[in-house]
């Protein structure tokens, strides 16, 4: 993400600790750790493909995707949505009227499936071109169901002079979000903006329990903010390069965040997660290797050249069941 704080976050990521996100990473089973649990390759030829697929943002019915998809550098972004039709087949993918042009990513419905939350570089009326950061904008449905015009979200939420990205709403309205705002633990802090009498609140820092003197970046919070599942970067407590982790919330404090178990973390990166809206799965993007059968078929008309280059180290879909992270 060319002059994005984010990218230069994603790269050392992808770089650092030594080896690369290529074939050779440490590949995590029950048999190996007790705390382990096994993830499954998730929507092979439309969700995941040869290329750095992340994101997953259903409707509340299950039958309507908005997903990202990057350059192999992860400095351009492209979201695209898909169907469900009545016979179970997803339609081909295409651009949502509100993200056909600029970098877009990071897609997160709210719980009622009216508003679509993301991060882009577009400029405002007015303004020569992209933004060398990312802000937070959103989209509503309209009447017709078609996705009305984006609206950029106002300050306090948004600096023109820095990024913020992965916005993650709750049912009352509090949006939470990953940005280095002054006040944070280190690099990238997690953040929540509370929705009051029709407006965002200024941000508050997620505190200790959550934020580190690394990055966290990614926040997906349950819709009655119970607990919070979140993207961090060479945590002392981490596995690998990104990892996930879990804080719940007990008597409105939150618990110290644990790693969720080896199998969903390795010591590759994973991030770009979120979870179905009925709470059953987890998904998140990986770049850990793989190899042998990709499983179910998502792509109508089948095109065997789409799964070219999956396990090559660019970001594959996975998904969990919540039950195997105690949720």
């Amino acid at each position: 993400m060319v002059g994005s704080m984010r990218g230069v976050l994603v790269t050392l990521g992808l770089l650092g600790l030594g080896c690369g996100a290529h074939p050779g990473g440490e590949r995590m089973t029950a048999a190996k750790r007790a705390d382990s649990c096994t993830p499954e390759l998730y929507g092979a030829g439309l969700f995941t493909t040869g290329a750095w697929d992340f994101f997953m943002a259903f409707s509340p019915d299950q039958r309507h995707v908005l997903f990202g998809r990057a350059d192999d550098a992860f400095e351009r972004f492209t979201m695209y949505e898909t169907r469900l039709d009545a016979k179970g087949r997803w339609s081909r993918p295409e651009l949502p009227r509100f993200a056909r042009e600029w970098s877009n990513a990071d897609p997160h419905l709210s719980p009622d499936g009216r508003t679509v939350f993301f991060i882009s570089d577009r400029p405002e009326p007015g303004e020569p071109g992209p933004r060398a950061s990312y802000d937070i904008w959103s989209a509503s449905l309209g009447a017709d169901g078609e996705w009305e015009d984006a609206r950029r979200l106002p300050a306090p939420v948004n600096d023109k002079g820095r990024d913020e990205w992965s916005p993650a709403v709750a049912a009352n309205g509090n949006l939470y979000f990953g940005g280095d705002l002054p006040g944070t633990h280190g690099g990238s802090d997690l953040w929540v903006s509370r929705w009051v009498d029709g407006a965002y609140q200024p941000p508050e820092n997620l505190g200790a329990a959550i934020n580190s003197s690394m990055h966290e970046l990614e926040p997906w919070i349950a819709p009655d903010e119970s607990y919070l599942i979140f993207s961090a970067l060479r945590r002392p407590d981490g596995l690998g390069r990104y990892d996930l982790f879990l804080s719940r919330k007990v008597d409105g404090k939150w618990e110290p965040a644990r790693r969720l178990c080896a199998g969903i973390n390795t010591r590759d990166s994973e991030y770009n997660h979120s979870v179905s809206p009925d709470g059953k799965w987890l998904y998140f993007s990986s770049t850990r290797p793989f190899s042998g059968d990709v499983g179910e078929r998502f792509d109508t008309p089948r095109d065997d050249a789409s799964l070219q280059g999956i396990g090559n180290g660019t970001g594959d879909m996975y998904r969990i069941p919540m039950s195997a992270i105690g949720l």
